[in-house]
Parts: C-alpha cells; structure tokens; sequence
C-alpha cells in the first residue's frame, strides 16, 4: 500500500499539484505555473506517479482531472485550479472570483476540456519530465 503520511512529509506545507503526465496541455499547464510561482509555492507530481496516488488516499484518479492537494484536502477541476491562482503573483489572484459560480458551471468547460484534451493538444509517450531546476520541486523523481 502506499504511504499517505511520508509523501505529505516530503510535500511538507506546500501545496501539491496532481495533473496527467502524458498530456501535453496538462505539461503545459504545469510548465505555465513553474514560470509564475516564483515564491516556488507549489510541488507536483503525476497522476501516474506513486506520489498522487498516496496523496488521494489511494482512490482511482481521474486520469481527466487536475487535483490540488492542499492542507489535508483534495480539490479536483476548476475548484483545483482556482486555488491555484489564488497562489500566484499579478492579477491572476483576481481569478479566485470566479469561484462563487456555481461548480457544476464552471465544470462545464472544465469537463469538455478534459474529455478532448488527447484529441485537441495530443498526447506524448512519455510522462512529463521536468527541466533539472525544477526537478526539485516534483515528488515522483
């Protein structure tokens, strides 16, 4: 079985982003907040990686989803994201906002996002690998 209480060790208090490691806008997305989290808030790991899967407590996860495991909780698709935002510098905190709409609204595009991301940014062979000044900061290597 996996050990939940060392990986949340090791991701100390950061938060920890969960995201597929074979789709390239989910690789995007990550490599967009590597960019912009300079306070370097945020730790990561693959849906596919020993790490994830002992962050969620060992539930299936869905490999279409975007989680966010903060303070003991898990936080999948747009409320994921939307609290990522919450952590960035600028004006992408404003974002944040957007979370009193409804989740089954905000889901909507989320979802469809999902459900054609293969087919709409492709999917690579191998699982993310992360630039060697990064690679700190991901919990499956």
């Amino acid at each position: 079985m996996f050990d939940s209480f060392a990986w949340m060790n090791v991701a100390g208090s950061h938060p920890v982003i969960l995201f597929d490691g074979y789709c390239r806008f989910c690789s995007g997305v990550v490599q967009w907040i590597l960019r912009r989290d300079r306070k370097k808030v945020f730790r990561f790991a693959p849906l596919q990686s020993q790490a994830a899967r002992a962050l969620s407590g060992g539930r299936s996860l869905l490999s279409d989803s975007f989680l966010l495991y903060e303070s003991g909780k898990l936080y999948e698709r747009s409320s994921a994201a939307l609290r990522v935002v919450r952590h960035l510098p600028g004006l992408w905190p404003l974002l944040y906002g957007l979370i009193v709409v409804p989740k089954p609204l905000r889901d909507l595009v989320y979802n469809w996002i999902g459900r054609n991301r293969y087919r709409l940014f492709g999917k690579s062979e191998h699982c993310f690998s992360p630039l060697p000044a990064d690679s700190d900061r991901f919990l499956n290597l």
